[in-house]
């Protein structure tokens, strides 16, 4: 068999390694291949990854990590208040029991792929998104630097034996060195215009003055309300280009994608780490207080409102590992973070993970008081009640955990769900005392303009509200 002329390890190696990892397995269980492949776009190669799998995820925080899966080996969808918990349990079942024989680098490790609701459960029982849905992908193929790998995963029985796993492994890899160097979608190409927008400024208003009520009181000390813009564009189109464009243009981001079969594509560049697990250190992003690129950037550091709102979330996270027992690090000051056209103040915490669960961290962690509110509990209700909408994934955790128990989870903010022609924007503002509502409209405003830049999606001169 000719060798894939980008893969430097022999098929007799691979061979050789499935048959050993099959010999651990005793012939039941998932084994798991991987080969080094020349330097790749993950983004790129996605649309060519295993055929027609009805599951495509991509996780680009390129020049960092970027990697793209597809298919399902085994999986978990599941609501209710212990999801974090048996996303954390299925998790490492799944990464401990399966055999992956050969000696890779940390990038190539198998991983399984998460994506959290807001809410523990939808409001209507068999509507919405599932609390949780977690995937050990049958595809994996990612990326540091000059150095990608290809994996693949599947349960040993029937017709799928060592050898025929090593096989398709091999022939993928072919198949994907023989690719042109770039056939992922033009970011400079032109994307559908808008023809449509549901208007959305009234419905808004209302809830924030509302909203602010709970706040003016002291029911609330924040409360984050979002708002939902639906957009018609003239043509269907694939979220690879949107998030092509996202790359192009919010290069400081970690760009997602989670799409089941042929359901609503998830897709933003989020700026938001709800935490970061490396070699047992432990980090999470308190990221409040938002302004354009310019004059009003450089009011932030020294805004009372904005900086009482920032201060609210470090105290929240810093509060939550503190009584989980770490140890927390943090500077005395945010700094000024630049994602794209918008700059937040931003502080970091970290803390060594000691004896912690990744993902038991998570669920204390979520929500935060950047994307929710304070009384956390009080705050959720309020939400419901409020925001006239599902929230699904807006706002909530996606990201993966790997073999050794690294993990990365953002906050699936600056996020839009795409469907065929029919695109939905999300976008919050936080509400604290002193919060004026023309304000907060300006700054919701904003992120759904900046949003729509950043996806390069033009308004049409027709276009008219919904």
């Amino acid at each position: 068999m000719q060798a894939p002329p980008s893969v430097t390890t022999s098929f007799s190696d691979l061979l050789a390694a499935a048959a050993q990892g099959a010999r651990q397995l005793e012939g039941d269980g998932v084994l798991s291949l991987a080969l080094p492949l020349a330097g790749r776009d993950p983004m790129a190669l996605l649309p060519h990854l295993g055929g027609l799998e009805r599951f495509r995820f991509l996780w680009d925080s390129a020049p960092g990590l970027c990697l793209a899966a597809s298919g399902r080996t085994n999986s978990l969808e599941l609501s209710g208040p212990r999801r974090f918990e048996l996303a954390q349990r299925f998790s490492a079942v799944s990464l401990n029991r399966l055999a992956a024989p050969q000696d890779c680098p940390p990038l190539a490790r198998p991983r399984v792929l998460l994506a959290f609701s807001f809410f523990d459960s939808p409001l209507q029982e068999g509507e919405g998104m599932p609390g949780v849905q977690a995937v050990l992908p049958r595809w994996q193929l990612s990326r540091q630097g000059r150095h990608c790998w290809l994996r693949l995963q599947r349960n040993l029985g029937g017709d799928v034996t060592a050898r025929s796993l090593a096989e398709e492994l091999w022939e993928q890899a072919r198949l994907l060195a023989a690719l042109p160097a770039d056939p992922c979608s033009d970011p400079h190409s032109s994307s559908p215009a808008i023809t449509t927008s549901s208007p959305w400024q009234e419905g808004y208003r209302s809830a924030v003055e509302r909203g602010l009520e709970l706040v003016e009181s002291g029911c609330l000390r924040k409360l984050v309300l979002a708002v939902r813009q639906q957009l018609l564009l003239e043509r269907p189109l694939d979220p690879l280009q949107l998030l092509a464009h996202l790359r192009q243009r919010q290069p400081g981001s970690c760009r997602f994608l989670w799409q089941q079969g042929d359901g609503a594509a998830l897709l933003g560049a989020s700026p938001e780490r709800l935490l970061t697990v490396r070699q047992g250190q432990l980090r999470s992003d308190a990221l409040a207080g938002t302004a354009p690129i310019g004059p009003a950037a450089d009011q932030l550091t020294r805004s009372d409102k904005d900086r009482r709102e920032h201060e609210l979330v470090v105290e929240a996270i810093t509060e939550v590992l503190q009584q989980a027992g770490l140890a927390t690090r943090r500077p005395r000051h945010p700094r000024l973070a630049r994602h794209g056209q918008l700059v937040h103040l931003h502080t970091p915490i970290t803390a060594a993970l000691g004896e912690q669960q990744p993902l038991a961290l998570a669920g204390a962690l979520h929500p935060t008081p950047a994307v929710a509110g304070l009384p956390r509990r009080e705050a959720m209700a309020a939400l419901r009640s409020l925001e006239p909408f599902e929230r699904g994934f807006y706002a909530a955790p996606i990201g993966w955990i790997d073999s050794a128990g690294d993990t990365e989870l953002r906050v699936a903010i600056r996020s839009g769900s795409l469907r065929g022609q029919r695109l939905e924007l999300t976008a919050g503002a936080g509400l604290v005392q002193g919060s004026v509502p023309e304000r907060e409209l300006q700054e919701v405003a904003l992120k759904l303009g900046v949003l729509q830049q950043q996806l390069s999606l033009p308004l049409r001169p027709a276009s008219a509200p919904w």
